[in-house]
């Protein structure tokens, strides 16, 4: 693969500000694409307590090289105080999304 790609997994309270925070990533080219799946269910540890929320996952296709811009972009217009925002390196795929993908990024 030309460029080290990854997928960046985000959890998000709910559709709208999934949207916000794809368009934002997608326009702004730190992003060739992002998923939204609705209708997760996080259980989860926060501050000592057990919670449960209905929520979305947003799974953001983008490069290595934009992890830092892209994870302080989130941060900016996501509501939680700690969101999730972690990445899965892509070691293979299909050769044309691939470099797909790559051009749609800075």
């Amino acid at each position: 693969m030309p460029t080290a790609l990854q997928i960046v997994l985000c959890s998000v309270p709910d559709q709208e500000t999934g949207e916000l925070i794809a368009s934002t990533l997608v326009t702004e080219q730190l992003a060739a694409c992002v998923n939204i799946i609705p209708g997760i269910t996080s259980i989860y540890r926060w501050k000592g307590t057990v919670e449960q929320d209905q929520e979305a996952l947003l799974l953001v296709k983008t490069g290595q090289e934009s992890w830092q811009p892209l994870a302080e972009r989130i941060r900016e217009l996501h509501p939680y105080e700690l969101p999730e925002i972690i990445a899965v390196p892509i070691h293979t795929g299909q050769t044309d999304y691939i470099k797909w993908i790559t051009s749609c990024l800075k």
